[in-house]
């Protein structure tokens, strides 16, 4: 059986005359797109300029719900109420189905931005609230989940769609869980390494830590990070890499169609 993948990137993260990142360029490479909804990042003009975008590259979208925190984008843990997270989350799913609407396109999954993701990772009642915001809102949308995390186990839980998710550019710690990026050289600068990583873990589903530990990782989507100055330069590589290896790159919607 041939492998395949999706590859995604966060987007839409500027706000009014700000941008961050190059979207124009990572929409050229990547097959799905999770847009920033108004919270970390982004805003109504924005939310629909990159829905057309993404209409026009034959890119999906998704939500990318984040805390309230513009100031810090959306990188700062927040301590809340599970029920006001949930609310939070659903507030944030209903802005970008309302702006892709206009664009004609269909939102089709959710992943949790920043500090959020990492915080919904371990602690139960955070990836619940992200679950039960889904099932509520649209039972439809696929949950985008950290592999091995509480949101899997969420997902699973309350029967949604899932995928599971891995990172290229990103150095892991042993438990599974990102490393920090206040840690030196644990965001990768270097296509080779984000291309190497990304083909074990679809090749022989495993990573290597940053301590050199192998730990299983079987994903259906590697995100490539779009807000660092070498983010098209290391996406692109990805991409050529994975298919001069012969695998096939779609979006997250047909990686879960058998």
């Amino acid at each position: 059986m041939a492998l395949r993948i999706n590859l995604n990137a966060d987007i839409a993260e500027g706000y009014g005359a700000y941008d961050i990142g190059n979207d124009p360029e990572l929409m050229k490479i990547v097959g799905s797109a999770s847009v920033a909804c108004g919270f970390h990042a982004g805003d109504p003009n924005t939310m629909y300029r990159l829905c057309l975008l993404a209409r026009d590259n034959g890119v999906s979208i998704g939500v990318h719900p984040g805390f309230n925190d513009l100031w810090g984008f959306g990188r700062r843990p927040i301590t809340m109420n599970a029920q006001d997270l949930e609310y939070m989350v659903a507030y944030q799913i209903g802005a970008l189905q309302a702006m892709a609407r206009y664009a004609g396109l269909p939102v089709t999954h959710l992943k949790a931005h920043g500090a959020l993701n990492n915080m919904a990772a371990v602690r139960e009642d955070y990836a619940m609230a992200i679950a039960r915001a889904i099932k509520t809102v649209d039972r439809n949308l696929i949950y985008v989940a950290i592999y091995g995390s509480e949101m899997e186990k969420a997902a699973r839980k309350l029967d949604l769609p899932l995928a599971r998710e891995g990172f290229a550019d990103r150095a892991y710690e042993d438990d599974g869980s990102l490393a920090s990026r206040g840690i030196k050289g644990t965001v990768y600068s270097d296509p080779k390494k984000a291309l190497a990583q990304a083909l074990r873990m679809i090749e022989d589903k495993e990573i290597v830590t940053r301590h050199g530990t192998r730990i299983k990782c079987d994903v259906e989507t590697i995100c490539l990070h779009g807000d660092e100055p070498t983010a098209v330069k290391v996406a692109g590589a990805v991409k050529t890499g994975l298919e001069k290896a012969g695998v096939e790159l779609v979006t997250i919607p047909d990686m879960l169609k058998s």
